[in-house]
C-alpha cells in the first residue's frame, strides 16, 4: 500500500518500511536516433508510459516526448529501481508501439537503444526542472 505524508513541507512517499522521495530525470532514444515519435506515435508513448508508471506507483511528474528522444522526470520508490522502470517502460512501449504502427517495425529491429540517461534531481527545485523538460521543444 502507498501513500503520501507531509513532513517538513516535502511529500514524501511511504511503502511498508521506507519514507521516500526520489526523482529522476530520465532521457531515452530510439535506435540510431531516428526522428520517429511524431504525432500518433507520441501520443500513444505518453499513454503507455502514464500507465506503466500508475501499474508500479511510480508518479509521472513532467513527461516530453521530441521527434528523437524522450524526457520523463518521475517519482519512483528506491526499493522497486528506477532501472526496472525504465526497462518495463521501454520494453512495453516497444513491443506496443511496433504492434501498432508497422512502420516502426520496418524501419527499425528494435525500437529502442540499450542505454538511457538517468539523473537524481535531487537539490534542484521540482519546479525548475518541470520547466527545463517542458521547454525543450524551444531549445
Amino acid at each position: 500500500m502507498l501513500y503520501t505524508v507531509s513532513m517538513n513541507k516535502r511529500a514524501y512517499k511511504s511503502n511498508r518500511n521506507v519514507y521516500y522521495s526520489c526523482k529522476y530525470h530520465i532521457v531515452w532514444c530510439p535506435k540510431y536516433r531516428r526522428k520517429l515519435l511524431v504525432e500518433d506515435v507520441a501520443e500513444r508513448l505518453k499513454q503507455i508510459i502514464v500507465e506503466v508508471c500508475r501499474e508500479h506507483q511510480a508518479d509521472v511528474l513532467s513527461l516530453e516526448i521530441m521527434l528523437d528522444h524522450v524526457h520523463l522526470l518521475v517519482k519512483c520508490d528506491p526499493q522497486f529501481g528506477i532501472h526496472r522502470l525504465v526497462r518495463l517502460i521501454k520494453g512495453r512501449s516497444s513491443r506496443l508501439l511496433r504492434q501498432e504502427f508497422p512502420l516502426l517495425k520496418r524501419k527499425l529491429p528494435t525500437l529502442w537503444t540499450n542505454s538511457y540517461f538517468v539523473s537524481t534531481v535531487g537539490g534542484a527545485p521540482l519546479s525548475v526542472m518541470k520547466q527545463s523538460i517542458e521547454n525543450q521543444k524551444h531549445v
